[in-house]
């Protein structure tokens, strides 16, 4: 990991030298060492990296000069800081005289030195080492340029190979089954074999999803307790049971399950020790259809959970052993991945052949192909490079005596190949706890915190996040959880041998460790240990792990440790209840002078924000959404001149923001904007100004918030790409008229239309105002019918390729009306529209579901 970390500290060196402020003069020729020492290193540490696993000489280097370098850049942070602090000292008038302060010159100094005493020993490390470097292959440092071949998301993970016999076996035990019993199956085999995969496949099958009336997914993790899985039961069923006891959870199962044909999946089961499951299976009801799935690596828990009851008669064990790929499904599987930016196709012979080689080494393990295959993926297509990697990967395997170690040597492999930068955003996976669903924003969103995102080529700070999360799922490091109807992904997972590797790493080089000691970086679930604060003070992340549906209880003396970790970058405690606000517990949030993303999301009690926010001069993320009783935003947000996102999503109390936010001129993401009523808040014209803004959330409930010479607010936002506007809890038919007269960018890549109260959809919502757009959603609100102008006029047709049309009761369309209006569509998902009779979605007035258009095959 030392080569991300100086690959990110060589970056801040360098936007230093090109500043032309007052750290640049005072800590030049320190600076300038610094760098040519790191860039020097930076050439053979890669390979450094690789065999500090054999030699115990480089592994004590590699320590040393990361905790150096470390120091090293929280020293360029507070340089940059003392610099910018200079601006906001000048609207006194005599600001100059601080400069001239006798702390901050002795402060000066003290960092100065403290530099060329890093430098100094940097090069002792150096020279003592000098002999190993000869021995290292210096990495060429122009390609690891923190770019991959494809920066977007090009595998799709929804593709499964040679798994069709599995699923129709499973599918006939279902079918075929007594209903008079409770069926029990159980999948066995090693990790990374496709379990899970396959279990997946079946449980969201169509046939399956009409035949069971209840489907329920839950994840055993190795740390499970009986009370968790009762809970993740009923949470599937709707019910957040909280303050049940055991006994009052197993009955609300049985309840709930009562007369109901059901499936239930309990995903990698660990533990033999199964007296949570006689209790659950005695629970469950009989005689209706009911279901079980049990995967497992374990044949004693896969002969366990199939012990019957006594008065009960299965006919015929339900084991399922997954086996190896075959040969030509090995393949097949590889050039899916590798070769996915050409529809899974190898065109080039001499590709073929090492490719064939690399996949005859992964012995049929689906886990080992992805991985070898994403990582090739991302890869220059030239022969020298994968040959490179070939023989990677088979010094990689010498030595392993089982399929567990070939997984993960295939999955180190893909780690040791990661470009610097992407080797840290992966390491934050280790915050994680097994089988835990992650928010991608909440990722994205550290990875900038920590500088761990690097802006290339002109791309925004936002969208170069989004391209690091993009190298991980395309190297199938990070599995697709849930996706947006247009494809955005919003949620992911790692498969539990990827966590394996990750916490191992992580704990190695003191990123993050299960105990939470002696690290820089720390996962918050409800187990929260206070200790893990009060000796940890190198923290610089500080993250909210708990898993989907549950919530952090943390005291007040505890949070208020957090404020004691000077460096710390990233603060999130989303999804946490406090039992005091949280304006006083983050009364000395001040001291955070490296904080750079804070997340208060879905936080209880949030009223308004700590006293002391207003000298956070280095604030890039400000989320508060989802806290509903958030009243007011402070004046000094517009201070935070940094400021790349600011989420005030479903915040119901706030009535709107403060002025001076066409300020925030850096602005890429604005969500939840409430434009004010009166002169005392932000008028969205202010909105002009931001210029840099990439999406944009609008709150609209009064016609009054958008005056008439305000309308043209949003014209010439050329960087603009989506934008959601939310009526929820308007009134009043000013709005609508308000509303139908704005003029949205004419580059607009996705709109989302969210409680809208007209009868008709806007004028403006046509093929020609918005002929770029590729996504449209519309849901909830009064819409009886479009407006004539979203047909097309003059031969016009729109661009989009997906729609989404959710909870429009009265909504009446025409299907091959719509399919001439947007020939290019590709897929409609529609549900609760009733008056959609003529859409090819079964069931479009309830659950509804998805058209997806039937491509053409190539021939």
């Amino acid at each position: 990991m030392v080569d991300a970390v100086v690959t990110v500290c060589l970056e801040k060196v360098l936007n230093i030298l090109e500043e032309k402020g007052r750290t640049v003069s005072d800590y030049r020729t320190q600076l300038e060492d610094l760098q040519r020492e790191l860039l020097y290193m930076q050439s053979y540490l890669k390979d450094a990296e690789r065999q500090k696993r054999t030699k115990e000489v480089l592994r004590i280097f590699v320590t040393e000069l990361r905790e150096l370098v470390y120091e090293a850049e929280d020293i360029l942070v507070d340089c940059q800081l003392a610099d910018g602090d200079d601006g906001n000292e000048q609207r006194s008038s005599n600001a100059w005289l601080s400069r001239f302060n006798p702390p901050r010159v002795s402060l000066q100094y003290k960092k100065s030195k403290r530099l060329k005493e890093i430098n100094d020993t940097i090069k002792k490390l150096k020279s003592t080492v000098d002999s190993y470097f000869k021995l290292l292959t210096p990495s060429n440092v122009g390609r690891d340029n923190g770019t991959d071949r494809w920066s977007s998301t090009v595998y799709d993970h929804t593709q499964v190979v040679g798994l069709e016999g599995d699923k129709r076996k499973i599918k006939e035990w279902l079918f075929q089954s007594n209903e008079s019993e409770l069926l029990i199956m159980a999948f066995v085999g090693m990790g990374g074999l496709g379990k899970t995969t396959i279990a997946q496949e079946v449980f969201n099958d169509k046939e399956i999803d009409h035949r069971f009336e209840r489907r329920i997914w839950v994840s055993v993790s190795q740390t499970f307790t009986e009370e968790q899985i009762m809970r993740s039961i009923l949470r599937n069923l709707g019910d957040a049971s909280v303050g049940d006891d055991l006994g009052t959870l197993l009955r609300k199962i049985h309840q709930y399950l009562l007369g109901k044909r059901y499936l239930i999946v309990m995903d990698d089961v660990w533990d033999t020790n199964l007296s949570w499951w006689d209790k659950i299976y005695q629970g469950l009801p009989r005689g209706q259809g009911g279901s079980v799935i049990v995967t497992t690596r374990s044949e004693s828990v896969a002969v366990r959970v199939q012990a019957r009851d006594k008065t009960l008669v299965q006919a015929g064990d339900k084991t399922h052993r997954p086996q190896l790929l075959s040969t030509d499904n090995s393949w097949l599987l590889f050039c899916k991945v590798a070769f996915a930016a050409n529809d899974g196709t190898c065109e080039r012979p001499e590709l073929e052949d090492v490719g064939k080689e690399i996949v005859t080494k992964c012995k049929g393990l689906p886990l080992t192909i992805k991985a070898v295959g994403g990582l090739l993926l991302c890869k220059d297509h030239v022969y020298h490079e994968w040959r490179r990697i070939a023989d990677h990967f088979r010094d990689e395997l010498r030595g392993n005596t089982s399929e567990t170690d070939n997984v993960m040597s295939s999955l180190q492999l893909s780690y040791d190949e990661l470009p610097s930068h992407l080797k840290l955003c992966f390491l934050t996976l280790s915050l994680y706890p097994e089988d835990c669903v992650i928010p991608k924003q909440q990722l994205v969103h550290g990875w900038i915190g920590e500088g761990f995102v690097m802006w290339k080529d002109g791309r925004s700070a936002t969208a170069s996040g989004e391209d690091c999360f993009s190298g991980l799922t395309n190297r199938c490091l990070i599995e697709v959880v849930d996706k947006t109807y247009s494809g955005t992904i919003i949620t992911c997972k790692i498969h539990d041998m990827v966590r394996d590797l990750v916490i191992d790493i992580a704990k190695k080089d003191s990123f993050s460790n299960l105990e939470g000691l002696n690290c820089r970086h720390l996962g918050i679930t409800g187990n929260f240990d206070e200790k893990q604060i009060k000796v940890n003070h190198k923290l610089r992340g500080v993250v909210s792990t708990t898993k989907t549906g549950e919530v952090n209880k943390l005291n007040s003396d505890l949070a208020k440790k957090f404020t004691e970790c000077k460096y710390l970058r990233v603060l999130d405690i989303s999804k946490s209840i406090f039992d005091a606000p949280l304006s006083e517990i983050l009364d000395e949030i001040a001291s955070l002078q490296h904080l750079a993303c804070l997340s208060m999301s879905n936080t209880h009690p949030l009223i308004q924000f700590p006293r002391s926010m207003e000298d956070l001069h280095n604030l890039q993320i400000l989320d508060a959404s989802y806290c509903q009783n958030l009243k007011q935003l402070q004046p000094c947000i517009v201070l935070f001149k940094k400021l790349l996102v600011l989420d005030m999503t479903n915040c119901g109390s706030l009535e709107c923001f403060p002025k001076g936010i066409g300020s925030l001129v850096n602005l890429e993401v604005l969500l939840g904007f409430k434009p004010a009523r009166s002169n005392n808040g932000c008028k969205l014209s202010e909105v002009k100004n931001l210029t840099n803004l990439r999406k944009l959330g609008l709150s609209l409930t009064r016609g009054d918030q958008i005056e008439e010479e305000e309308l043209d607010s949003l014209i010439n936002l050329s960087k603009l790409m989506s934008i959601t506007i939310s009526c929820y809890d308007s009134y009043g038919d000013d709005l609508i008229t308000k509303i139908d007269a704005l003029t949205p960018p004419h580059q607009l890549h996705e709109l989302s239309l969210q409680f809208y109260p007209g009868k008709s959809s806007p004028s403006w919502l046509s093929p020609h105002k918005l002929p770029m757009l590729r996504y449209m959603s519309i849901c909830s609100g009064n819409l009886v019918k479009m407006h004539e102008r979203f047909w097309g006029i003059e031969n016009t047709h729109w661009r989009i390729e997906g729609l989404l049309l959710s909870s429009l009761s009265d909504l009446d369309m025409d299907w091959e009306a719509l399919q001439q209006s947007m020939p290019y569509l590709r897929t409609v998902t529609a549900n609760w529209c009733p008056e959609l009779e003529s859409f090819p979605i079964e069931d479009v007035g309830f659950r509804g579901g998805v058209w997806t258009k039937t491509p053409l095959h190539r021939t």
